[in-house]
């Protein structure tokens, strides 16, 4: 009788310690929640940030402010929020270099699994091969036996260690054989006049950054990177669709809070983001720079983000590239 009335005290206890949290989940929020984007203003993340961010601020009743904390490859930012309270009003938004730094980066100081509980998938951003205009070359077959006819003119933007655009390349390298020497630029505005001038031959950049020069001509799209089209240039095949079998490259991305914060929270912070992404207004904002829009469950967002490890700890392998 004393080890079963010990048992029941103890089950009680349990108990009593859980109302608190649950109690503090269920009257969430109380004050402003703030979004910490590791990226400066004006890239696919903080547009979402921002979009989203002011439809949460009035169905979740408020404030929602965005923190750009860019620096270090996305990495300043990120440790920001892998540090900051479990408590829902700390969440951040992270792109594709989330899922590659870990491979890059010896002492991160987070993990990409272990250091975030996943709210929600938000995106993807289609890259686009674009070439300088005055190749003779309408195809992606046709550029790679350029590229090989010609390794001396062969030079490949980038946007530096670590980006989406650096993986894609590296990836395309070798899926083609052929020879490229790879040439970072800080970003896409850096990037693009060498590109337009002919100093580089090619880019491989997101449709958000690249889509405006290709429609004004400046230059050739002749490939997306990933394995659907893009609403955004729907006449441009994918490089699987043009021999390259199984390629699939993107910046994607999504919401993301600190580790341990509430279930009840995550949930909450699921739906009214996915609600969010469903507004037919966000959607416009979005698509028509160059964002496809997601969804989906915390779980979906774990899955996806275990299976970009795997792919891009594979390409930093193959492709010989060293971490610091």
């Amino acid at each position: 009788m004393q080890l079963r009335a010990l048992f029941k005290i103890l089950a009680a206890s349990a108990s009593l310690a859980v109302v608190p949290t649950l109690a503090s989940a269920q009257a969430y929020p109380t004050r402003a929640i703030k979004i910490i984007v590791p990226a400066p203003p004006g890239g696919a993340i903080d547009t979402i940030a921002r979009v989203v961010g002011d439809k949460l601020a009035v169905s979740m009743g408020q404030p929602v402010v965005v923190d750009n904390r860019p620096g270090a490859s996305n990495n300043l930012g990120t440790d920001v929020l892998a540090k900051a309270a479990p408590d829902g009003y700390t969440i951040g938004i992270v792109g594709g270099s989330h899922n590659i730094n870990k491979f890059l980066f010896k002492n991160l100081g987070w993990d990409p699994e272990k250091s975030f509980e996943p709210i929600v998938y938000t995106h993807e951003v289609p890259l686009v091969f674009a070439i300088y205009p005055q190749i003779p070359a309408k195809t992606l077959p046709e550029f790679v036996a350029w590229m090989k006819a010609n390794p001396d003119q062969s030079k490949v933007a980038t946007s530096g260690r670590g980006s989406a655009q650096e993986m894609a390349a590296e990836m395309f390298r070798m899926a083609s054989g052929a020879q490229m020497l790879l040439v970072p630029y800080k970003g896409s505005a850096a990037a693009h006049p060498d590109l337009l001038a002919g100093r580089t031959a090619l880019y491989i950049d997101t449709i958000s950054a690249i889509q405006s020069q290709v429609k004004a001509g400046n230059v050739r799209a002749i490939a997306v990177s990933t394995r659907k089209r893009t609403t955004s240039l729907p006449d441009v095949p994918t490089a699987d669709e043009q021999g390259l079998k199984g390629y699939d490259a993107n910046t994607n991305g999504g919401f993301l809070a600190p580790a341990g914060t509430p279930k009840a929270i995550v949930t909450k912070l699921n739906a009214e983001i996915n609600a969010a992404l469903k507004l037919p207004d966000v959607r416009a904002k979005l698509e028509a720079a160059g964002i496809e829009i997601q969804g989906g469950t915390p779980q979906e967002y774990a899955a996806l983000i275990k299976s970009d490890l795997a792919k891009w700890g594979k390409v930093v392998k193959e492709a010989g590239i060293p971490s610091e």
